[in-house]
Order: C-alpha cells, then structure tokens, then sequence
C-alpha cells in the first residue's frame, strides 16, 4: 500500500472512530441537552490545543457476544491540551458509546492519561458520564476502577485533579471524583449516587426520583460533594478555566503571579461592619474589598454557608480564602463547615497558596444534634489542618473571636504567622453576656435592680476582657490594626513571609480526626 493510500485510510479510520457511537446515539445525547464527549473537551481546552492518544484502542472482551461488538474508542477520549496556555491532561467518557461504561481496557487509557499527567506535573480533568461498570466485563471492570482509585490517591497533592459530572456517574465510579480536589455540576445534567432508584425502590420500597436522589443541587446544597454548581456546561467549563487561574500546575510550583490591581469594591472597608455587634453582614464583601479587583471566587458557596471559603489574589499572588459568615448561624463552626475549611486549608497547604483567614464567629455550634453528629471529631479537623498547614497563614479578627473558636481560627498558637485585629474585635473565652451572668450571678442576684447591675458588669467585663488590647498584650496580637490598613498589611505579611520554611518532626504522616 503506497503512502498515499495509507494516509487515506488513515483519515477514514479516524474519521469513523471520532464519530463514537454513531450518528443516532450523538442525536439522542444532543436531544438530552449533553454536548458529546469530544465537544466537552474542545469547550474546556485552548482552542487548537488538544492532541488525542489511544483513539483506536477496543475492547478485549469475548463473551455475552462482545466479540462481535466494536466500540470505537472503547468510550473514553483521552488527551493533553493546554488551559490559559498551561498544559493540561484530560479524559471524557463518551456516553454514545455503549453508554460510556467502564471495561479494562476503558480503564486502561484513562489511568494512562493519569499517569501521563502525574509524570509530567500537570493538572488532571476529568469528565464523567458513563452508566457505571460494564456488566459484561465482570471483574475486569471492577479491577479497571481499583486502578483509577489508587491512581487519584497518588496523585493527591502532587497535581490539582478536577471531576466534572455531566451525566450519571453511579455505583463505584463515584468514587473517583470523591477522591479528587474539585467536582463540578451542572443542574439537570448531574448525576451521582452509590444506589440508583430502582434498586432503592425494589430493597426499601421508596420511590424516589433521580434528581432528589443524587442530582447537581444535592450534591451542591446538602451532601458538599460538590465544589461548584452551574446552570449549563459552558458555564461549567468557565469556572473550570478560572479555578485553574488560581492554581499551580502542580506541589513543587507556585501559582502564576498576574499584574497587581487595586480592588473595586464601592464601599470603604470600614463601614461593612455594622455599629451594632449583634447585626450580621456578608463577610465576602470584605474580602471583596482587599483583593485585586474585588475579584473573589468562591468555592462551595451553596453548602456550609457559615463559613466562606475561596480564591483571590492581594498584589497579583494567589491567595486562599477561609472567612466565617455572619450572615448564617451568625458564623458558628459545626460538622459541615469544619469539614468544609480543614479540606480547602490543606489543599492551599498541599499547593503552596497562602492562607488568609478573617474571623467573626462565637464559637461552635451547641446542641444535642451536633454533639450527637460528632461536632467534636469534626471540629477538630480545622485544629488538625490549620496547625499541619506550613504554608505562609494570616489572620485578622474583624469582630467576635469566642471560646474554642478563637484558637481554631488560625490563632498565633496554632502556628499562624501573622495576627491582627481590628479595634471592633472582642477576644474572650465568651460572650461578654454569658461570661457576666456566670462571673458576676451573684452581685446581680443581690442587687436592688439585677437588670441595671447585669448591665454594669458586661460592660466591666467588655474593658476588662473583650477586646483585643488584652490578647495584643499578651502577643498573641502582633498588631492592633484600623481597618483601612488590612489590604496594606496583607500585602506586607505575605511578601515577608513568601521564603517561609516550617521544621517539623519527621513523621510518616499524621493522623487527622477523619
């Protein structure tokens, strides 16, 4: 066969194999409002950019009459392309093709591209959209997932590795996305669960729906399994493209420094705060107001909402953000937002990006409920994460630092590197209410008018205890600072801090409260 024929048949083949489950199952993914497997990544990476690898592998399988069967691709594209000019590794599972599901040699060429990307320190995505493991497999199929599992395990803190959903992903595929740094949905278009509704229906005699089961809103809402919610795909692959701004392509670089730019927020830093301590306020508008161009992108911003967590940059460097919120359950720390801080603050750790926390919370969330749901497990997590953290961290008490939740809050005896408070800021083992009614029960018992006597004494106790003089008296405070100065500061605190090195003791590793 001369060259120019082979080059032809070259093209046919390609041609052919490109076009995965035919031209009727591409119809039907279209009708369901899913761009198709090679769309998706040519809507994610840099126009031109994306090389595919492994485009004529088929699967192994003999039995059930597979032998007969060809599935071009074995319904997985994978590839390298670049993101913003920064290399990336991707894999798309390709639904038109035997529904996406899972084989050995399925299996095969995404840990291929894992590899790949672990080898060459560069960000792993991966779209998910399969029916799950393909039953005629058997074994191999489970093996296959083994092997993907072990793969995002290693690769955990060595690359930033994103999960998009965008269709079902069930049984044991869960899985994998549960293991990487980010999981992104799409509403009426995600899907996620270990036990799908049938099954439920004929064990437990429920009926149930599939979007009240595992769709984009639950998992972004209540379970926090996912990290980002969007109303359509290209949305999706926006957010992908901005997250990625924010971080480094893998553990032994930093992120990319941009031109420094002055924030854009309408209102002075100063007047965010209410006068009133009891009225709550949105804590992002503070941030708002320190980073470049007032530019904050917030992770998980539907589930855990006392507390905010996210990414912006002070003076053109990658920053990560952990802020209680006074706007929900007046930023206690419970279960949920103790989970939600400790992971995001040792992704920063595991990626070299600086911590910035701003504080307001009076400490952890009581009752039987939480106590039950083991509060004291779970809010140990943010104690064991912050204090495991080496990366340059931050704080600034803006109002209310009470109790346990001073200390968890990144306080200077945690490690943190730079403290400082705002003048509104009351630090005490709690409120000024609670504490006078224990300290003072007596006196105001006694007293002729106990309601003016209570008065008298939490304000005694606020000069005496409730400030932030006594704690920057101690040098638990490195600074009492106004807060137009808390933009100045910062800038000032992780550029003094960017040569950081931390000696800890050599360990295997350590033992969080999981």
């Amino acid at each position: 066969m001369n060259l120019i024929k082979s080059i032809t048949e070259l093209r046919n083949r390609r041609a052919l194999v490109q076009k995965g489950g035919g031209d009727a199952a591409i119809e039907k993914q279209l009708a369901m409002g899913k761009l198709t497997a090679r769309e998706r990544i040519l809507a994610v990476v840099d126009k031109g950019s994306f090389t595919e690898y492994d485009l004529f592998v088929e699967h192994q399988a003999r039995d059930f009459n597979m032998d007969k069967k060809v599935l071009h691709g074995d319904g997985v594209i994978i590839g390298t392309g670049t993101i913003q000019g920064e290399p990336v590794c991707v894999f798309a599972q390709d639904f038109t093709v035997a529904g996406g599901s899972l084989g050995l040699m399925h299996a095969r060429k995404i840990a291929k591209i894992m590899d790949h990307a672990l080898k060459m320190r560069v960000p792993l995505i991966g779209i998910n959209d399969s029916g799950g493991a393909r039953i005629q497999e058997g074994v191999n199929s489970l093996a296959g997932y083994g092997e993907i599992f072990y793969r995002n395990t290693m690769a955990s803190g060595v690359i930033p590795q994103i999960s998009v959903i965008l269709g079902p992903c069930a049984g044991g595929a869960v899985y994998s996305p549960a293991l990487t740094d980010f999981v992104f949905v799409v509403d009426k278009i995600s899907k996620m669960f270990i036990t799908g509704p049938s099954v439920i229906e004929t064990v437990l005699g429920e009926k149930i729906e599939m979007e009240e089961l595992g769709g984009a809103r639950v998992h972004a809402e209540i379970t926090g399994n996912a990290h980002f919610f969007a109303h359509s795909e290209q949305q999706c692959f926006e957010q992908i493209k901005r997250l990625l701004s924010f971080l480094p392509r893998a553990n032994d670089a930093k992120p990319l420094k941009t031109k420094p730019k002055e924030p854009k927020f309408a209102k002075k830093i100063e007047e965010i705060i209410p006068s009133d301590p009891k009225q709550p306020y949105d804590v992002r508008d503070i941030i708002r107001a320190v980073v470049d161009e007032s530019d904050f992108f917030e992770v998980q911003e539907l589930w855990a909402s006392n507390i905010v967590i996210g990414f912006g940059r002070i003076n053109g460097e990658s920053v990560g953000f952990v802020a209680n919120q006074p706007l929900v359950l007046a930023g206690v720390l419970d279960c949920d937002s103790s989970d939600k801080a400790a992971r995001f603050i040792r992704f920063c750790d595991a990626f070299n990006i600086p911590i910035v926390t701003f504080e307001d919370m009076p400490g952890y969330l009581p009752g039987v409920d939480q106590e039950h749901a083991g509060v004291i497990r779970h809010g140990a997590k943010i104690l064991y994460a912050y204090s495991e953290a080496t990366v340059p961290k931050i704080t600034v008490i803006l109002r209310k630092a009470y109790g346990g939740g001073y200390i968890a809050m990144n306080s200077r005896h945690l490690g943190a590197d730079f403290n400082f408070a705002w003048p509104s800021a009351e630090i005490a083992v709690m409120g000024p209410e609670g504490a006078a009614n224990i300290i003072f029960k007596k006196e105001i018992d006694e007293a002729q008018n106990p309601e003016e006597m209570r008065k008298q004494k939490v304000a005694e106790y606020k000069e005496k205890f409730a400030n932030p003089y006594v704690a920057a008296s101690k040098g638990y405070i490195d600074s009492v600072i106004e807060p137009s100065e808390t933009r100045h500061l910062l800038i000032h605190a992780l550029a003094g801090s960017a040569n950081k090195v931390d000696h800890r003791p050599a360990k295997k590793h350590g033992i969080p409260p999981f």
